[in-house]
């Protein structure tokens, strides 16, 4: 046998040592004779360095250092999951789903939801190539270095896997190497670690891999996305990608309907305590992969998956003080100051009071105890008052009626939630907050540009509003603190080269009230520049799809103020892109207007390629088939019960070459 087999040889023993013990918990070799193996491959490789391979296992212990973790855009968008929390929550989203499919048999498959960090690798050849966090959805920080170290996700998979795809999983810390990592840090005189699920985020983002190496983290994956799969439902893409080498929880469960779902749900929500991993619910997701792409997402979730939160966690503690933040477009949010209490594994001294109707309703006072939750919540929420052992001196809590940071008169127009600070311009957190969400990821994502460093620059009167930031200079930024010269040349790098963001993300960051990431781009590509939106009357922007009349005037009330008029000038003069690209134009027709598609069964082109031909040509998609829907385009695999609705109402039924041929 030459070196190179003998290295081969002891690599794939090794990785399948590693998936027996990680993986299958069925170790069949004992840690001596292991590590016996791994060094005799690392002698191998220290001698043969033209046989180095980066997955190697000999690779996993880790020592690179990262002192900058890249950014790179996730090629299929990570979303987020909308949550339920009873059984009539589950009946009303089968029947959208239902609707929208046109079948009444629908298979759901049951997971548990591990509370960890999400990631998603990518695999090319069956070897690992990238991992990357799930960031804001859209894309990540690349911690491939760290993730090789994680001993469950394999570098080199077996069997008949698809050339290229994304698995997606959590990264956890089980409950047993946790409790030995703080039982570390006490002896060593540390302060213990909070909960699993912090420790393994923070894990990700460590410098150094070595250390990484250090933590006994594992990966459950549950996902797998990617082209030319030849998998048809989820339950087939977990026992596919278990057979590949991934740790895929086994507790999955194929349910028929939404009471053998609720069965499901009520036996983990007492059977968790029992799991080795953090858990806080189950995720319910339609079995066929084909009605998944059927249903699509909303601008934040899958149609085609719901998480059922278990009950939440619930503690009392002491109101210390009731204080009021002011957001970037006015809004006043009461926040409740605790006494600090563990809840959910976390230390928890602040609570949201949303806004005076909920003081209100609760009656909540200064020195009353309180119970807190966080279900489902980021961020947890007062839900009632003891008043059993509430202090014989109290007073109604009185909402303020002027701005806690520049002492203007609060308002509040009917149909408002919160009360509004009108001083829009002059209260420096609307200021600051109009200029954080201007550099924001899904804005301007401006490098080298953070919320502390806008609070500075506005606290030393460097800007005031965002057009300044294209003045900056580095001669400027040098002398703030915590300013090196590198880090003032990136800033300034950075503002230069979101000139280049397209017009439907520059509209977004201009921060319109009640103008989200959506309607800036059905804004953008109705009026195509911004000279024409700013002369559009509140009567003829409420014709653009989904723009109802609340959003209409905000929008004409932006461009009638002068101060707002100053700033896009001086962003127009600056090189800001203020009107859909010529490549866009060329590409957009009206074709399809007043049109509406719904797109059912499996096509040549993949449906989202087609979805956005329907809408770039001016025509809309639909979710289900109706009275107003215009043509109904088929693909194989479309379910009956969709031709029967449409043949019912009369819709006319095409190909997707017919459809084609509507665009020639």
């Amino acid at each position: 046998m030459s070196v190179k087999e003998q290295i081969e040889a002891l690599r794939d023993e090794l990785r399948k040592h590693n998936h027996n013990y990680y993986v299958l918990d069925t170790p069949t070799i004992s840690d001596y004779d292991f590590d016996l193996k791994l060094k005799e491959l690392q002698a191998l490789e220290a001698k043969h360095p033209e046989f180095y391979d980066a997955n190697s296992p000999t690779l996993r212990v880790g020592g690179e250092i990262t002192k900058n973790f890249n950014t790179v855009v996730h090629e299929y968008r990570m979303y987020s999951l909308d949550n339920s929390y009873s059984k009539e929550d589950l009946l009303d989203w089968e029947k959208r789903v239902e609707k929208i499919i046109g079948d009444s048999n629908i298979e759901f498959t049951c997971e548990l939801k591990y509370d960890g960090a999400s990631i998603s690798l990518t695999y090319e050849d069956g070897k690992l190539v990238r991992a990357v966090t799930r960031g804001d959805g859209f894309q990540g920080d690349e911690v491939t270095t760290n993730i090789k170290t994680i001993k469950s996700v394999p570098l080199q998979l077996k069997g008949d896997y698809p050339a290229k795809f994304d698995i997606r999983g959590e990264i956890v810390l089980p409950f047993e190497g946790f409790n030995k990592m703080n039982e570390e840090r006490i002896a060593n005189g540390e302060d213990p670690y909070m909960n699993p699920r912090n420790t393994a985020s923070g894990s990700l983002k460590l410098q150094d891999s070595s250390l990484v190496a250090q933590r006994p983290l594992e990966c459950l994956l549950y996902s797998v996305v990617g082209a030319n799969l030849n998998i048809e439902t989820q339950f087939e893409a977990l026992e596919k990608t278990r057979s590949w080498g991934f740790k895929v929880p086994t507790v999955a469960k194929l349910c028929k309907s939404v009471d053998e779902v609720m069965a499901f749900v009520e036996y983990w929500d007492v059977h968790r305590h029992e799991l080795p991993y953090e858990t806080d619910g189950v995720v319910v997701k339609v079995n066929t992969l084909r009605y998944q792409e059927e249903l699509g997402y909303t601008s934040k979730s899958p149609r085609w998956a719901m998480a059922y939160k278990f009950k939440a966690e619930q503690v009392s503690t002491v109101l210390n003080e009731i204080s009021y933040q002011v957001g970037r477009t006015g809004a006043i949010t009461p926040v409740a100051n605790l006494e600090p209490v563990l809840l959910a594994g976390t230390t928890v001294k602040r609570a949201s009071l949303h806004n005076a109707d909920q003081i209100e309703k609760l009656d909540v006072r200064v020195g009353d105890t309180v119970f807190v939750e966080k279900g489902g919540e980021i961020i947890p929420k007062i839900v009632g008052v003891n008043l059993e052992v509430r202090p014989q001196d109290s007073l109604p809590t009185h909402y303020i009626e002027h701005c806690p940071e520049c002492n203007t008169e609060l308002i509040r127009t009917e149909g408002d939630a919160k009360h509004y600070c009108p001083n829009e311009y002059g209260c420096p957190p609307q200021i600051t907050g109009k200029i954080q969400h201007f550099i924001s990821r899904k804005a301007m994502d401006i490098d080298g540009l953070g919320s502390e460093t806008v609070e500075l620059l506005f606290k030393e009167g460097l800007i005031k509003n965002y057009a300044d930031l294209y003045t900056l200079t580095v001669e400027q930024l040098l002398p703030l603190e915590r300013m090196a010269k590198k880090s003032a040349e990136n800033l300034v790098k950075g503002v230069a080269a979101s000139v280049e963001i397209p017009f439907e993300r520059v509209l977004f960051a201009l921060g319109i009230r009640f103008v989200g990431e959506t309607v800036a781009k059905k804004l953008a590509k109705a009026y195509k520049n911004i000279d024409a939106l700013m002369y559009a009357s509140a009567l003829e922007l409420a014709t653009v799809d989904e723009i109802g009349e609340r959003i209409a005037s905000s929008v004409v009330e932006f461009f009638q103020n002068e101060i707002n008029l100053d700033i896009i000038n001086r962003l127009k003069s600056y090189g800001l892109q203020f009107q859909v690209s010529a490549d866009k134009l060329l590409n957009q027709t009206e074709k399809l207007k007043g049109q509406t598609y719904v797109v059912s069964g499996v096509f040549e082109m993949s449906r989202n390629d087609l979805k956005k031909l329907i809408e770039d040509n001016g025509g809309k998609v639909g979710s289900s088939i109706s009275s107003k829907t215009t043509f109904l385009i088929a693909g194989d695999k479309m379910g009956p019960s969709k031709r029967t609705k449409a043949e019912s109402l009369n819709v006319p039924i095409i190909t997707e070459q017919e459809f084609l041929e509507k665009l020639t």
